[in-house]
């Protein structure tokens, strides 16, 4: 048998090839399947056990209500005038495996006029349960919106659901911006709600220099609900603040229904490193200026030497003044035989000595 041809032997080369690559797809791996068998099981031993180890989930607290998840109510919300007493439920979810006790309170203006049917609830396993709750709103109470809470509490945790309520009569929005200060990077100031309604303040920030703007931030909600005469302290950063600038910051809120209103503070920004340097070179120029100055004019004042110090050309005590041209009888000369330009011209007084004598 003669052997094979080159090309005859390529033909085979790639059969084969095909053949292997067909065999390697419809038969899966034994190591793949062995693989594959134990992952399973592991998974699902690891789902169990997470499931057991979970112990007792969760508990929710809220509105009651047909409505859930996103449908449910965000907060309880009543109305009603001076007086009235109002009525709602809240929600106690237990889903967890054991029983659950909460204890019910309520905080803040409104929720300090809320009362409940029972102040602790016991919520069995995987169960919800509604307690009813009054709220009575107070004779004297100003027409406006008031809000609180109600706190549920199991002991380690608590949730808190907000509540508002709207009393009926004319409402009065007021906001006002007060005690705006600058301290570095730091603008700080107090909102205060004036009115009977409760106000979602938005601020716009603006600051001038000495040579143009230097900060505008146009107006933006406030993350805050402003509940009547409640004051809160706030603060907004200013990072790029000048280090050399005389600046006036503006501040303006504004609040639905009208309220408004702008303040505004100024500060001096210096480097101080450089400006104490200065002061002390000023200083010190302005110290050596004026002991100069105080030299100069004490030279050409001639202010006089203490008492009892003698000086060149100077009388003694009791001398008369030289120059007038007459002495009185029996006076001795002055001129203690030193000659000096001011004793000279009385010496050549001839004649007035003679006329002295001739008497």
């Amino acid at each position: 048998m003669s052997p094979p041809t080159p090309r005859l032997r390529r033909a085979l080369l790639v059969l084969t090839a095909v053949l292997a690559a067909q065999l390697c797809v419809l038969t899966p791996l034994p190591a793949a399947a062995a693989r594959a068998a134990a992952d399973a099981p592991a998974d699902t031993a690891r789902a169990d056990t997470d499931t057991a180890a979970d112990g007792p989930a969760g508990w929710t607290a809220g509105p009651a209500g047909p409505g859930a998840g996103r449908d449910a109510r965000p907060y309880l919300y009543l109305e009603g005038t001076p007086g009235q007493a109002l009525q709602d439920r809240l929600a106690v979810t237990n889903s967890g495996r054991a029983p659950l006790t909460v204890r019910l309170r309520g905080d803040g203006r409104a929720g300090a006029w809320i009362g409940f049917a029972a102040d602790s609830v016991t919520v069995p396993a995987r169960t919800r349960a509604e307690v009813p709750l009054a709220l009575t709103v107070p004779p004297d109470a100003v027409p406006g919106d008031a809000s609180g809470e109600v706190v549920a509490a199991d002991g380690d945790e608590e949730i808190r659901v907000p509540v508002r309520v709207r009393i009926g009569g004319p409402t009065l929005a007021a906001l006002t911006v007060e005690d705006v200060e600058i301290s570095g990077g730091t603008i700080r100031y107090a909102l205060v709600n004036r009115g009977n309604a409760v106000l979602e303040p938005r601020l716009a920030v603006r600051a001038e220099g000495m040579f143009g703007t230097l900060l505008d931030r146009p107006e933006r909600p406030l993350p805050l609900e402003l509940a009547p005469g409640r004051r809160v302290e706030r603060t907004e950063p200013w990072p790029d603040a000048p280090a050399l600038d005389a600046v006036t910051v503006r501040l303006r809120v504004t609040a639905p229904g009208g309220a408004r209103d702008e303040a505004e503070a100024s500060a001096t920004y210096l480097p101080v490193a450089p400006a104490v340097g200065g002061g002390l070179l000023v200083l010190g120029g302005l110290a050596l200026l004026g002991s100069g100055a105080f030299r100069r004019r004490r030279a050409r004042r001639g202010d006089p030497e203490p008492p009892g110090t003698e000086t060149g050309g100077a009388e003694p005590p009791g001398a008369e003044t030289l120059g007038t041209g007459t002495e009185p009888p029996g006076a001795d000369s002055a001129d203690d035989g030193q000659p000096t330009t001011e004793t000279r011209p009385l010496v050549k007084t001839g004649p007035l000595v003679k006329s002295g004598a001739g008497s």
